[in-house]
């Protein structure tokens, strides 16, 4: 037995300080080949310094072999010291045989350091040099993928599948190539993909994706099942709350959404968006005060949010509350570019406290940006008529029949606008 291979069954069996005098003694007296052997478990077993003493020594001897540079480059980065592991990397030049393998290594320093598109421009390098190259490919896949620059990632995953890998580095292709391109929006292949992902690489992040998916295939059931298994193994990931309550109500669960939201503001009672979908269903369930309750908290919570204010307005509208609906909205209209929905919902409150003239200002304003919005027609229409604005009733008629030609009242009435005695 060597030295290296009697240290290496010491460290296995905890005899530090015997592991010790054998890596002396390796050091006097194994041959080089052993003593990068060594090197190698040690790296890999975390003891860098002691690593990094055999590459030296073995520099020393081989000053033109450029392997030993990479690996003393690594642990130059993982000791912090990527000026060190630069002047290594400097030393290797392209017609190594190392040239490769010291790209990867200066891309994931770069990309340590933040420098991403540095990082890019060296793994680039690597893959024209080598485009066969596993850990290439799986270097330049890692890096679109933390970009989110997933639709560049996708070819990277999918070469190393076909080369008959499942996992790379400890990471699940099928995975990683199903998250890229549900974030692709190319669901029914990521859907695939997310149904080769090893059990036991099935996180609550995959979990979750993979219920996202299904909703956007509009495989509700599917979809309720797999993020119901999610919470029902991770009840604190409370993402997957508003997403299943999403699936149960799209097959009319109404009362299981409800409950789903509740449950998911027992795990984060600061989620405005769980509020503000628990209050939005409340109110389908008729039950407003609870509706009430829930969206002015969303609101209270994040006051700033379009979506949840709308949501409130859409509530105090339908609950008659227009003057506190106008106190809600009026401080919106200061603002450069105001949403049409707003102007909408402020025209709907003046209309209903009969200031038809303050209506129309509002209406007039919303029309352009609502000019293809059906509902807003009909009312834009309705107002209109109660002002006595012929014209504009007309001409919002028109526009409202060509999108909903089957609503013989409101054809009926176009056609009265139409006769002759106007």
């Amino acid at each position: 037995m060597t030295y290296s291979e009697r240290m290496l069954d010491q460290l296995d069996k905890g005899q530090l300080k015997e592991a010790k005098k054998s890596y002396i003694w390796a050091l006097r007296k194994d041959d080089d080949d052993t003593l990068f052997n060594l090197a190698e478990e040690l790296y890999g077993l975390g003891f860098d310094k002691r690593a990094k003493r055999i590459y030296e020594k073995l520099l020393k001897s081989y000053p033109d072999d450029d392997e030993l540079r990479t690996n003393l480059a690594e642990i130059a980065i993982d000791e912090g010291h990527n000026d060190q592991a630069l002047n290594y990397l400097a030393a290797i030049k392209p017609g190594s045989d190392a040239y490769v393998q010291s790209l990867l290594v200066a891309a994931d320093l770069y990309q340590t350091e933040g420098e991403l598109e540095v990082s890019e421009s060296k793994l680039q390098e690597a893959y024209r040099k080598d485009p066969d190259e596993p850990a290439v490919l799986f270097a330049n896949a890692e890096l679109f993928y933390l970009m989110g620059n997933f639709e560049r990632a996708v070819p990277f995953y999918f070469a190393l599948i076909q080369k008959g890998y499942t996992n790379f580095a400890k990471v699940d292709l099928a995975g990683r190539l199903a998250m890229s391109y549900a974030q692709s929006g190319r669901y029914e292949q990521a859907l695939g993909y997310f149904k080769q992902v090893d059990p036991t690489s099935q996180n609550s992040d995959i979990r979750f994706q993979m219920g996202m998916t299904q909703l956007h295939l509009k495989d509700y059931t599917s979809a309720e099942h797999t993020l119901s298994d999610l919470i029902d193994n991770d009840p604190d990931y409370p993402s997957a709350y508003p997403q299943l309550a999403i699936a149960q109500e799209k097959q009319g669960n109404y009362e299981g959404a409800l409950k789903t939201m509740q449950e998911g503001l027992g795990i984060d009672q600061y989620n405005e968006q769980l509020f503000m979908m628990a209050g939005q269903l409340a109110d389908r369930l008729g039950k407003t005060k609870l509706g009430s309750q829930y969206l002015i908290k969303a609101h209270q919570l994040n006051p700033e949010s379009l979506t949840i204010t709308l949501a409130l307005s859409e509530h105090l509208i339908q609950q008659g509350d227009h003057r506190e609906n106008l106190d809600l909205l009026l401080p919106l209209i200061n603002n450069d570019e105001v949403d049409p929905q707003v102007e909408w919902n402020l025209a709907r409150s003046y209309q209903a406290q009969e200031e038809l003239e303050k209506a129309g200002k509002f209406y007039q304003a919303a029309a352009l940006g609502l000019k293809d919005d059906s509902q807003f027609l009909h009312d834009y229409a309705d107002w209109a008529r109660e002002s006595g604005d012929l014209q504009t009733e007309k001409s919002a008629l028109r526009r409202y029949v060509k999108l909903v030609p089957t609503d013989t009242e409101m054809v009926q009435r176009l056609d009265e606008l139409t006769d002759e005695n106007y």
